[in-house]
């Protein structure tokens, strides 16, 4: 065989693909579409599709001098970590993926993170918070901020009510985590708080798994306990389970939060006024000011038929700081790629602090906004205070 036709054999099977799919940029996703975390699941996938359909539609990414289309694969890890594991490896090994896309759930993208350092594939997870994820592989990066800040956010908008002479110390405190490394984290930013602030003092603690049935002798526990405040860390569907029961107890606490649940849509349509004036510190909010933020939010809305959540929000950022990054590094090579993630600094961002970049350990650290539920389905922001659209109504209104 002559040195042209050498050439042109291997033109046709790179990677074991035809010579057009060299000109497209191949992005992985494994995500809990189906299972006990599809609610949300399901609305990254929607966000992730529609980053990459506007991308498409314009024209695609540029890489070095052409633009490519992006071919998204999409696997539904049905909530299980360790199948959520092995779609990873196979959307790296068989569709020869130049990028992966994290799922959503810290117990979900744990298992996930191990896979793209066995092979050197940069990986980006826009739906886990916890910080043992990041900072053991140089390919790991994720964008939602550390769910100990999360919960140290939390601890100074409660403080700020004190300083108003809303709240009143001390303060005793029911904290209750979801058994995982993101509850664990938010354990850490409450107790780290309340070391250093005096007036603050937890008086019970404790810890749940994922998906817990019954949740009545928990909350007997806490309801003994007679703290002024009830802080807890969950999922969106233990979130309402908790509630529900805790609501049926008649229990009451001058504050209440589930962490970053609150304000979701589902939730609320569960829960009905049971919600009301329960706050959320959360990664993102439609409530935001700036100009792109609103901007988002209409065209999101005109094209899903949806009003984004935070989910929605980080989902759709997730898949565009990697096209971004991408396009930076004018190459589908997995180590410019990687580099240009980690050198990445996204302006005009939807998130908080409008700056999208990563620390070193390759997890973003942007800021959190809290909100609080209102009666007939309102939401406001209320903390940072400078971007406030509503006061905070505390202590919650005895019924």
């Amino acid at each position: 065989m002559s040195r042209l036709a050498c050439l042109g054999a291997l033109a046709v099977v790179v990677f074991g693909l035809p010579a057009r799919a060299q000109d497209e940029v191949r992005i992985g996703a494994v995500l809990p579409v189906t299972g006990k975390e599809s609610k949300i699941g399901g609305a990254y996938k929607q966000a992730t599709e529609l980053a990459v359909k506007e991308a498409n539609d314009a024209g695609g990414v540029q890489v070095g001098g052409k633009k490519m289309k992006v071919n998204l694969s999409l696997l539904d890890d049905t909530s299980d970590a360790s199948k959520s594991a092995q779609l990873v490896e196979q959307l790296i090994t068989q569709n020869k993926s130049h990028a992966i896309i994290g799922g959503y759930g810290s117990h979900l993208v744990q298992a996930q993170s191990v896979v793209p350092d066995r092979y050197g594939v940069p990986y980006l997870s826009g739906g886990a918070g916890a910080t043992a994820i990041y900072g053991r592989s140089k390919w790991v990066f994720g964008t939602l901020s550390p769910v100990e800040h999360l919960a140290d956010t939390q601890m100074k908008f409660l403080d700020d009510l004190v300083k108003q002479g809303k709240l009143k110390t001390p303060l005793t405190i029911a904290l209750v985590t979801e058994n995982t490394e993101h509850g664990n984290d938010y354990v850490k930013g409450v107790t780290d708080f309340v070391k250093s602030h005096p007036g603050y003092k937890v008086v019970v603690q404790e810890k749940f798994e994922l998906n817990t049935t019954d949740y009545r002798p928990l909350l007997q526990r806490v309801a003994e306990a007679k703290a002024d405040l009830f802080l807890a860390d969950s999922h969106l569907e233990d979130f309402i389970a908790m509630h529900r029961t805790y609501t049926q107890m008649g229990l009451h606490h001058l504050m209440l939060t589930h962490g970053a649940r609150g304000s979701d849509a589902a939730a609320r349509k569960a829960l009905g006024p049971a919600t009301d004036f329960v706050f959320a510190s959360g990664w993102w909010s439609d409530l935001l000011p700036y100009p792109q933020v609103k901007e988002f939010n209409a065209r999101y809305k005109a094209a899903t038929g949806v009003e984004p959540q935070w989910y929605h929000a980080m989902a759709y950022e997730t898949t565009r700081a990697l096209l971004v990054a991408i396009s930076k590094a004018g190459s589908l090579d997995p180590e410019k790629i990687r580099a240009a993630l980690a050198g990445l600094r996204m302006e005009k961002s939807i998130a908080p602090g409008q700056v999208l970049s990563f620390t070193r350990t390759g997890q973003c650290d942007l800021p959190f906004v809290v909100t609080q539920n209102k009666p007939g389905g309102k939401v406001d922001l209320v903390w940072p205070k400078e971007d406030a659209t509503g006061p905070t109504i505390a202590p919650i209104p005895t019924k």
